[in-house]
């Protein structure tokens, strides 16, 4: 008689040393929003904080409004329509969320400003004033929050169109028996069946916009992340800093919680499975409308910044091909790569050792794991500078005493500490795909492999290792690209003389030098079409 396998405690051992470690920025998130603070930040609190978090309130307003907009109504017209090019767009749509938000900022910044080619163009055309401003103000709260809505749709996007695909049309025409014309059927019947869907992209996007650091400096939009820089490198005050990200972290909980409440009893339309949608074929001026409609975001979201910084790089941008841009491309390679190898690995333990011990230990140091990816990273960074520095000297000071090495800063000093940081945000990512790709695997796979006496290393090395390969990169190649876009975290935690392509861009945008910027944030939209690419498909 076969006697079972006793499991280790290694795997919940080490999803538990994992867990801890991720943790900290949490933790010294909360006693920081729930502390006291000092007297600056009792200053600040009086003075500009009502004013950082209204701006960010507004910010969140304008962006979910815009980016539902845009996301559902692309998604309904090329789930439901047929026109000119749909089958191109469909992809397409999914395309703006590979350039970082920063980047499209600048161009458009650069485009539309007073002084910029549009508005000097139409100046010239209509004779008019060279003093007068022919359209809004760029740099302003709905600017910013435009320029934002142009990259972050897509979420809303990916989801609504994969809810709307899945629907039937035994709604649509029970609902038009009963009536109902095609606009009705859409608000009374398709938007609230793919409601949740919306919501979870909805909440990605809101995510994403209140850890937004370069289009909200740039555009001079004071909320709460440019308070937090402002307060940490220009006043000095960490207490207040940490009191602003602890708000700032608030903010993101609020975010999950509701979104978790509107998904409250909602469940799948079983009668979505049986006949699916057909395509309703579009002629003359309507099916060139819904081409347009489904363009303008491809257009303006990633075509026109493409041209602009193409159009840079070729004249006044840097060469590919220096010392110092190749230096560059090496800095953000290299902490892209050990950042999505550290991910896969702790994300390949997590996965398999909730597979090995289901319970609620092992399922809680999971979930505590993978909470950075809803926190921005300049949150992380600024909680977990302190404890970082604490260490720091610490173990400067053993080195000195015992082995009379003067080695400085050995964690905040280097990469180390910016690593940690990208590994903290990005496990998540990682872990998903690893998981997603985990759960395809049948149990019997781990039964005949143990029955034969191996071990449960054993059984991840010689089974699940080759079956999850494609998971596993996939999951690699799409932290590797986040790490590439990431600026806040890497403004704060980046050693001295440590640039990367994405503060090299951050840099000289700041200076208005856009041009001598251009080649580096050029290599970084291209860098993450390829991935953006495979997600739209794969949805």
């Amino acid at each position: 008689m076969l006697r079972k396998p006793t499991t280790s405690i290694v795997w919940p051992a080490g999803a538990l040393l994992i867990a801890v470690p991720v943790s900290l920025p949490i933790l010294m998130l909360l006693w920081a929003a729930l502390g006291p603070g000092g007297e600056s930040w009792a200053h600040m609190r009086d003075t500009v904080f009502p004013t950082y978090l209204a701006n960010t309130v507004q910010l969140m307003l304008f962006v979910a409004v815009l980016s539902t907009v845009i996301g559902v109504l692309t998604a309904w017209l090329t789930v439901h329509y047929d026109f000119p090019l749909r089958r191109m767009l469909v992809p397409a749509l999914a395309l703006p969320l590979a350039a970082p938000a920063y980047v499209i900022g600048y161009v458009y910044a650069d485009l539309l400003e007073f002084s910029g080619p549009i508005q000097s163009a139409i100046r010239d055309w209509s004779a008019l004033s060279p003093q007068r401003s022919v359209l809004p103000n760029i740099r302003s709260l709905p600017g910013a929050a435009g320029v934002i809505s142009l990259v972050l749709y897509p979420y809303v996007y990916l989801l609504a169109r994969g809810s709307f695909a899945q629907q039937s049309t035994t709604l649509y025409e029970a609902a038009r028996a009963l009536g109902s014309n095609r606009l009705r059927v859409f608000w009374r019947v398709a938007l609230p069946v793919a409601w949740p869907a919306v919501v979870g992209g909805l909440a990605l996007v809101l995510m994403e916009t209140v850890a937004d650091y370069g289009v909200v400096e740039h555009y001079g939009v004071p909320t709460l992340t440019t308070g937090i820089f402002r307060t940490w490198f220009a006043m000095g005050e960490t207490s207040a800093a940490l009191q602003l990200a602890g708000w700032l972290f608030i903010v993101v909980c609020l975010l999950v919680v509701a979104e978790q409440f509107a998904r409250r009893g909602q469940r799948f339309n079983p009668v979505g499975r049986q006949r699916q949608s057909t395509r309703h074929v579009l002629t003359g001026w309507s099916a060139w409308l819904a081409f347009t409609l489904c363009f303008m975001p491809v257009l303006l979201g990633l075509i026109v910044p493409i041209a602009v910084l193409a159009g840079m790089a070729l004249s006044d941008g840097e060469t590919p091909f220096s010392a110092a841009f190749l230096a560059l491309v090496l800095n953000s390679a290299w902490v892209a790569s050990v950042a999505a190898l550290l991910c896969a690995g702790a994300a390949l333990w997590l996965a398999y050792a909730e597979r090995l011990h289901p319970n609620g230990w092992v399922r809680g140091s999971v979930r505590v794991a993978t909470l950075g990816y809803a926190v921005p990273g300049l949150v992380l960074a600024i909680a977990l500078m302190v404890p970082m520095i604490i260490v720091d000297k610490w173990l400067a000071t053993l080195l000195r005493d015992t082995l009379d090495l003067h080695w400085g800063l050995l964690i905040t000093g280097s990469s180390a500490a910016l690593i940690f940081v990208y590994v903290a945000r990005f496990l998540t990512v990682a872990f998903n795909s690893t998981q997603a790709g985990l759960t395809q695997i049948h149990p019997q796979l781990d039964a005949a492999a143990r029955s034969l006496g191996h071990t449960p290393s054993g059984v991840l090395r010689r089974v699940h290792l080759p079956l999850l390969r494609p998971a596993v990169l996939t999951g690699v190649l799409l932290v590797f690209i986040d790490v590439m876009k990431e600026l806040p975290a890497t403004l704060i935690l980046r050693p001295f003389n440590f640039e990367t392509l994405a503060t090299w861009v951050y840099r000289f945008a700041s200076d208005e030098r856009l041009a001598e910027a251009s080649t580096a944030a050029l290599i970084i939209v291209l860098v993450s079409l390829v991935p953006t690419y495979l997600l739209s498909r794969l949805r």
